[in-house]
Parts: structure tokens; C-alpha cells; sequence
């Protein structure tokens, strides 16, 4: 049973001081962590350079050593040596799990390197990184499940999903994905996620009203939520602090 916090690593910027953004963030992962189960690290969201989930997760690692941490692994701008040495340091700094995923493209023009996500988990279960690792797919929020052949064959621990915003996507996945773990990503309801809520074309209002009630629904249908909100840190703090599942 487990409620995910999911976190985006600072953006590098021109002009900026990354290892002070560096601190910021980890201060808050401190505060967030007495709120919630498990930390996911995201990387490069909307393809813009950010600190590599994996340099933040060492420091997250050394100042809250027992939070358990999974991270998102672009597939779409690595090669397949890059991928399995990323691969290589999640294992040695004990991390949960790994989130396979295609990625938005670059923004800084990096070429496409023609890793597919399936594929890539085929290949590390082939070398048997599942049984040090757990290694997750990403699935929308309402698959056409005809068309899912290839994630489910990749046969991966399980799937976290596009965001969702009513318990019958949510019951739907876990139906059609039965024997995976899901792991459905509810964005916090807020007026500051507006602008993201637009963006994955959402509305919040469809369920910002019984938003505890939802997210308790969606727990109990599946044992494990990501709640995500980029935009609203002490809105979603507040939330967790207060939530009891």
C-alpha cells in the first residue's frame, strides 16, 4: 500500500545556480517525505535539461536513507550503452524501480536514438536486471488494450499510467492489466496545476470536489498512486499531511 510523491529534478539554466536549486529541492523532498511513502524522480520533463534524477536520488539516498525511490529513464535520446549504465547506478543506489519511458523530444536538438521502451525492457530482463530492479512501462489513461500487445509481452513489473482523473479509468486499467502492478498518476487539484491540468487536457474540476475520496478509491483499487503537482508544493504537502489511507 503506497502513496508516491513525483518530483521533477531542478531545470539547468543559463545563469542560474544549479547547485543551490539542487538544495532547494532536496529540502523539500525532506519535508514531503514525512507525507508520503515513496519519491519518483522524473527526468528531463517536456525535454528540457534537468539535474539527472540519478544525482539527486545519491543525495536523497544519503539524507533520507530508508524513503524508497523510483526514477523515469528517457529512452528516446540514450543509446543502449547509456541506458544500461544508467540502469547499472539505479541498482547500486538500491533504488525500487525504474520507469521506461519514450520521452518528449529534445529541446536541446539531441537526435533520437531509436530506443523503443518495450524493447528496452525485453533486453533487461534478459540479463536478468528484473530480479535486482523493478521495471515499470507507461500506459495512457484510457489504452485501446488491442493495441498494448508489446508492453504487456515486455512483461514488466507493472505500468504507471498518463494522469487520470475519474475512478473508472482507473478501474478500467487495473481490469485489463490484471497480474501487473498499476500505478495510476493523479494530478493534485489546484489552481496553480491549472496551467498542467490544461496542458494533459484535464479538468480539474471534474474531481477537485472529493479529491481525498478519489484518491482513497483509486488506492484501494490498485495498492499504489503517484500523486504529481508541479506547480503547487505546499498545496499537495498540505494534502499528504492530512491524508490517511
Amino acid at each position: 500500500m503506497t502513496i508516491r510523491y513525483e518530483a521533477n529534478p531542478p531545470k539547468i539554466l543559463s545563469g542560474v545556480d544549479t547547485s543551490e536549486s539542487i538544495a532547494k529541492f532536496i529540502k523539500k523532498i525532506k519535508i514531503v517525505s514525512k507525507n508520503c511513502d515513496a519519491i519518483h524522480l522524473t527526468e528531463n520533463v517536456l525535454g528540457y535539461q534537468r539535474v539527472p534524477p540519478i544525482k539527486v536520488a545519491k543525495i536523497i539516498r544519503e539524507e533520507i536513507p530508508n524513503i524508497p525511490i523510483t526514477v523515469s529513464l528517457r529512452v528516446r535520446d540514450k543509446s543502449e550503452e547509456e541506458i544500461f549504465r544508467f540502469v547499472e547506478e539505479c541498482i547500486s543506489l538500491k533504488l525500487s524501480g525504474i520507469l521506461i519511458l519514450m520521452g518528449d523530444p529534445s529541446q536541446t536538438g539531441k537526435p533520437d536514438s531509436g530506443q523503443i521502451p518495450s524493447a528496452t525492457v525485453k533486453k533487461l530482463r534478459e540479463k536478468g536486471v528484473d530480479s535486482k530492479i523493478d521495471l515499470y512501462l507507461s500506459i495512457s489513461n484510457h489504452p485501446d488494450f488491442s493495441k498494448t500487445g508489446k508492453k504487456m509481452d515486455a512483461n514488466p513489473k507493472g505500468f504507471m499510467t498518463q494522469v487520470v482523473q475519474n475512478i473508472e479509468q482507473v478501474q478500467s486499467l487495473a481490469d485489463n492489466l490484471n497480474g501487473f502492478s498499476v500505478i495510476p498518476i493523479i494530478l493534485f487539484p489546484s489552481e496553480k496545476n491549472e496551467k498542467s491540468a490544461k496542458f494533459l487536457n484535464l479538468d480539474l474540476a471534474s474531481y477537485s470536489n472529493g479529491f481525498e475520496d478519489f484518491v482513497k478509491k483509486a488506492h484501494k483499487i490498485t495498492g499504489d498512486v503517484l500523486i504529481t503537482s508541479p506547480r503547487d508544493f505546499n498545496g499537495v504537502n498540505n494534502f499528504l499531511e492530512n491524508l490517511s489511507i
